[in-house]
């Protein structure tokens, strides 16, 4: 079979990235190049399990391997350090061994969550990653980021850990709901904004989704060979992050972490324009994308953001960074005091 578009990976660990359609019933014969006959541990949530588990299990017995499951309920509120630990005593008590894998089946909770129990269980064992989600198809199952919340912040507690081999089914994800489908496409606003190719395509309006996903999967590719461990360049990647990681946790969670991404871009957007970073007709020409993409209003004040962004990861002693955006394409650092983010979230009620 060869019905998709492929993406190679080259850090520490090469691997591979598969998009295209009708790959869900597949994933067996897709990794069965990469990943030896073993035990793989298929972690995923409830909502994905009724959708697809079934598919994929079948699939890996039918290629040689020998699935076993592992179900947690839907949710940011389950990436956890208790989910966590509940799902390295079910690899330890289905005897998985160092030459076993894991199988992250879902979105981006899945996938972070999968990938830090195969970064940590046996101290590192190889994973696959399967997104059904456009967020984590066209961000969190590429690059090796893996991490669980704790109540202090999100992403807190984590690994880098890049996986063998990316399934990326794109009629799954065109087959989305609304909701979750728009969810995603805060992320693919980020990349619109890093990456002139993914904004025209978005700014025609007339694209396949395949197309999409493999431009934003291809821009991170280059960031992520070039800085694995987000010691500079990657940092770039977190354009709208900071904000929207501080609405996630003001929300508890319930504003979504594409919707989430997507107001933060927006915030950024306006910081850069109202700092003169960004020009005239730049800000007119990415406001008229980005209301393509109904971004939610921020319910909250730029100085709780301000206050709930002091435990952000990217915070270094009394500074932070921040992504701002010069023009379409072409995004960039800037350090800024922590006392001063309320002034950077200052437009996030526009």
């Amino acid at each position: 079979m060869k019905n998709y578009k492929t993406v190679t990976v080259n850090t520490g660990k090469s691997y591979p990235i598969f998009i295209g359609e009708n790959l869900i019933n597949s994933v067996g014969e897709l990794i069965s190049s990469l990943v030896d006959k073993c035990k793989i541990a298929v972690i995923t949530d409830d909502t994905v399990d009724a959708l697809f588990g079934d598919k994929v299990m079948l699939s890996l017995k039918t290629a040689g391997y020998v699935p076993v499951k592992f179900v947690f309920k839907h949710g940011e509120e389950s990436k956890n350090l208790s989910t966590y630990a509940n799902a390295i005593n079910f690899l330890a008590e289905n005897e998985l061994t160092r030459t076993d894998a894991v199988l992250a089946l879902g979105g981006g909770v899945v996938g972070d969550l999968a990938g830090f129990v195969s970064a940590t269980y046996l101290r590192g064992i190889k994973y696959i990653q399967v997104p059904t989600t456009l967020l984590s198809a066209t961000d969190s199952s590429v690059g090796g980021k893996t991490a669980v919340d704790i109540p202090s912040g999100k992403n807190l507690v984590g690994a880098f850990c890049q996986p063998s081999v990316v399934v990326c089914d794109s009629l799954v994800i065109k087959n989305l709901p609304k909701t979750v489908f728009n969810d995603g496409m805060g992320e693919v606003l980020k990349y619109a904004l890093l990456d002139e190719k993914v904004f025209s395509l978005i700014e025609n309006g007339d694209y396949d989704l395949t197309d999409l996903i493999y431009l934003c999967v291809d821009y991170k590719r280059k960031i992520v060979e070039i800085d694995e461990f987000e010691k500079c360049e990657r940092r770039l990647l977190n354009l709208g992050h900071t904000p929207a990681h501080a609405i996630e946790k003001l929300s508890n969670y319930t504003v979504t972490h594409g919707n989430a991404v997507a107001t933060g871009v927006k915030i950024m957007v306006e910081y850069s324009f109202n700092e003169k970073i960004l020009s005239h007709g730049e800000y007119a020409r990415i406001c008229k994308v980005m209301e393509k993409f109904n971004i939610t209003p921020c319910s909250f004040s730029a100085k709780e953001l301000a206050l709930n962004a002091l435990n952000d990861k990217k915070r270094s002693g009394e500074n932070i960074k921040i992504i701002v955006v010069n023009k379409v394409g072409d995004c960039g650092q800037k350090t800024v005091a922590v006392s001063s983010l309320e002034k950077v979230f200052y437009g996030c009620n526009r």
